[in-house]
């Protein structure tokens, strides 16, 4: 197998200033002026985020737990893994732990880590840390203030159309379900099992 090339050398931009645009409750906004490969300088604006978890929670059956829930920013449902972000200094399992109960009431025997990913690279920070869980146990589900959102369950070739057919167009929901396919199939090994 090939080795990625690594060009950090001749593409990495140096922060020469830094200065805070907006400081809000969620979300940080950041202006840095950055000296270039060249020597040049440049302006660069983006978002400083927490960090995130999404968790696949997938029953002995092979079905997946979902939930559909309103997103603002884009004015519409969508279908999504649970996922949410990072509390100040939670660890990621700790957090797909939490996320999970809390959105669905469902906890499981085991976690694992599937990979991280970067969504927005191109002005934000953020990064979402992908996790399977397995072995589920229904509860009572504690929502946090202000947030509303239906669970239903899903099989993988119906995660496959929808996506297919660009009923689910969330960036992270993809990306888990295209980490499902590969798992499922035996065509990615998965990591060590976490316990929480």
């Amino acid at each position: 197998m090939a080795e990625l090339p690594n060009h950090d050398a001749a593409l990495t931009e140096t922060c020469l200033e830094s200065e805070a645009i907006f400081d809000g409750a969620f979300l940080k906004l950041k202006r840095d002026i950055v000296r270039l490969p060249d020597g040049k300088k440049a302006t660069r604006e983006y978002v400083q985020h927490p960090g995130a978890v999404m968790v696949i929670p997938l029953f002995d059956d092979g079905r997946v737990l979902m939930e559909n829930q309103f997103r603002y920013p884009i004015g519409k449902v969508m279908a999504e893994f649970p996922a949410g972000k990072l509390d100040p200094n939670e660890g990621a399992l700790a957090c797909a732990v939490r996320e999970l109960r809390e959105e669905t009431g469902y906890t499981a025997r085991e976690y694992v880590f599937l990979a991280r990913i970067h969504p927005i690279i191109s002005y934000s920070t953020e990064f979402i840390d992908l996790y399977l869980a397995r072995g589920l146990t229904a509860g009572e589900r504690k929502l946090d203030e202000g947030e509303f959102l239906e669970t239903f369950t899903a099989t993988q070739a119906d995660l496959q159309e929808w996506v297919r057919t660009g009923q689910i167009s969330d960036v992270k929901t993809i990306i888990g379900t295209m980490w499902l396919d590969k798992v499922l199939s035996g065509t990615w090994p998965l990591g060590p099992v976490l316990t929480p």
